[in-house]
């Protein structure tokens, strides 16, 4: 996922005063890399920083200079290999993970995973979402042939009709131009048993994909080593008409 990283820059001089959640390690085993900016993900491929500067200031930094991740992953092994607080080791990794994003990115349409049911979103995203101790909720978007386009952390919280903002939910598939998108949300709790909310949440996004045109395939709640899909169920979703 794309993310922007406006948040204020980390002022703590070292890593161990930085309070534990934020530290980006914990904070990717806590939350999922979703919820990671890009320079705490570019801060955990680096490691460390310099002194006077930890690595969030370091990757900050980064960003900052190159512009952004499309002007860092732009950027040859020999000019990152000079920038301050890398050298030839961090710059190597650095451009090892942009090379794997782009060729990633790159891949054929019908090399991206395929979603034919339920059990293939489980498969795709099941074992990080059950592992938060918090709820979020996720759009997979998806190709007219339901072909993984990306997957967008939309909403971290409580998860239901009241607190979520539909328009959100739709966001990233109106500006990819997808045509479909499955909802993913967790039960921290482990019980995947939908809630009353959970069927409100999801006859709303049912009707709004309707008007925007945009299929939505699923609504899946992902708990402790199972799943419920609210399509099978037959709950939220409304009945078809001609």
């Amino acid at each position: 996922m794309e993310t922007t990283d406006q948040r204020p820059i980390y002022q703590h001089k070292t890593m161990k005063e930085t309070p534990a959640d934020d530290r980006p390690r914990e904070k990717l085993r806590l939350r999922g890399p979703a919820a990671l900016t890009d320079a705490e993900l570019i801060a955990i491929i680096l490691g460390t920083g310099v002194r006077g500067e930890n690595v969030l200031l370091v990757a900050q930094r980064l960003l900052r200079d190159y512009g952004g991740l499309k002007g860092l992953a732009s950027v040859d092994l020999a000019n990152l290999e000079r920038a301050h607080g890398l050298g030839p080791a961090k710059a190597t990794m650095l451009v090892a993970t942009m090379t794997l994003a782009t060729r990633i990115k790159a891949l054929r349409p019908e090399d991206r995973p395929q979603i034919q049911g339920p059990e293939d979103v489980y498969g795709l995203l099941g074992s990080e979402m059950a592992a938060l101790d918090h709820e979020q909720l996720r759009v997979v978007l998806l190709d007219t042939k339901n072909r993984v386009l990306r997957v967008a952390l939309v909403y971290q919280g409580s998860v239901n009709s009241a607190h979520v903002r539909v328009a959100e939910v739709f966001k990233d598939a109106v500006r990819q131009n997808a045509p479909g998108i499955v909802v993913v949300h967790n039960h921290p709790s482990g019980d995947p048993t939908p809630s009353a909310a959970d069927v409100a949440l999801t006859t709303e996004v049912h009707r709004a994909g309707k008007l925007l045109g945009i299929d939505v395939v699923d609504h899946l709640i992902v708990g402790q080593g199972h799943y419920r899909s609210l399509r099978r169920l037959g709950l939220g979703f409304l009945p078809a008409t001609d």
